[in-house]
């Protein structure tokens, strides 16, 4: 049991001005809500602004003595809120400012995983101010079809999936909207796995079975009727072998109390890390508390477990 009197006024930073608000004030909205039901005491914070200094300005004038970050993609999720916190020295939730860099940046992310070893999608990072030549890029992969994504954006914002190769300069197009750096991968056939890390612990692994062809944000978000398989009916060794996958990938970033790491398992079984959400969505439905709960933790639980872990990592965040 935590102890809530310990805990101190929280702030609950959400909202953000990222392309992900909509979700992030969701997150929020629902972790004030599970924070006051258990009597904390708790201000919400909408960090609306871009302005580092009015962001620690507004951080500053609330008072708070913990953070709990639910805050999604850029401002929240690339280590901007994290190092503006650490200045004010005030303990925060989840990764500190390099893993945050580290895992929202998928081309960077990429070249950890390689460099660790750790089974990948092949990826190809593609610059906006490059040459792009399709036919190289369709070289590189031999054709198969692929998956486009924008390097800095989560919730598959952006995403889109070439089937055709006549597709592909319209996908890199669609992608460059959200910024100058785009990330291409082999499209792996096979299940899409999400694995939830709670401080340095895998979570039951949750299965995902979309009601469409191919997941893009409207898929995730808007349309309803996806199945979540929790734990996902695999193997032991299989699951083992998935689990321990998803916690390398979230240490060799860095990452630290909780994370929630998405996997494909192609046909032949075999797992390869697609990507480590650092600040996961947050709400009682979501995949990383849906997995929380099959392992006996109530989102209200884990909310505050997550504020007690703020307070006990605090100085060893990267």
């Amino acid at each position: 049991m935590v102890d809530v009197s310990q805990l101190g006024h929280i702030g609950v930073l959400y909202g953000g001005y990222s392309s992900e608000r909509e979700i992030s004030l969701k997150s929020g909205s629902a972790i004030i809500k599970a924070l006051t039901e258990s009597g904390c005491r708790v201000t919400p914070i909408d960090v609306n602004t871009k302005v580092k200094e009015e962001i620690a300005d507004l951080i500053k004038r609330s008072g708070i003595d913990v953070a709990f970050i639910a805050l999604h993609g850029a401002g929240g999720e690339d280590g901007v809120v994290q190092e503006i916190l650490e200045k004010l020295k005030i303990p925060y939730t989840g990764s500190g400012v390099k893993a945050s860099q580290n895992a929202l940046d998928k081309v960077l992310a990429q070249e950890i995983f390689v460099k660790n070893k750790i089974p990948a999608a092949l990826s190809k990072a593609v610059s906006k101010k490059g040459k792009n030549n399709v036919e190289d890029l369709l070289k590189f992969f031999n054709g198969s079809p692929l998956v486009v994504k924008p390097s800095c954006e989560g919730s598959s914002i952006g995403i889109s999936f070439v089937k055709d190769k006549k597709d592909l300069p319209k996908a890199l197009e669609s992608a460059f909207v959200f910024g100058p750096e785009v990330i291409v991968q082999r499209f792996i056939q096979g299940r899409e796995l999400t694995v939830g890390i709670l401080d340095d612990q895998a979570l039951p692994i949750v299965e995902i079975k979309y009601n469409s062809e191919f997941f893009d944000f409207s898929t995730k978000y808007l349309k309803g009727g996806n199945e979540y398989l929790v734990p996902a009916p695999l193997p032991q060794n299989i699951a083992q072998k998935v689990q321990t996958l998803a916690l390398k990938a979230h240490q060799v970033l860095g990452c630290k109390d909780y994370s929630r790491v998405d996997v494909m398992l192609d046909e032949k079984m075999n797992p390869y890390v697609l990507e480590v959400n650092t600040i996961p969505g947050f709400t009682a439905s979501s995949l990383l508390p849906k997995a929380a709960a099959k392992a006996g933790i109530d989102f209200n639980s884990l909310c505050l477990r997550l504020v007690k872990l703020a307070y006990g990592k605090n100085n060893k965040k990267k």
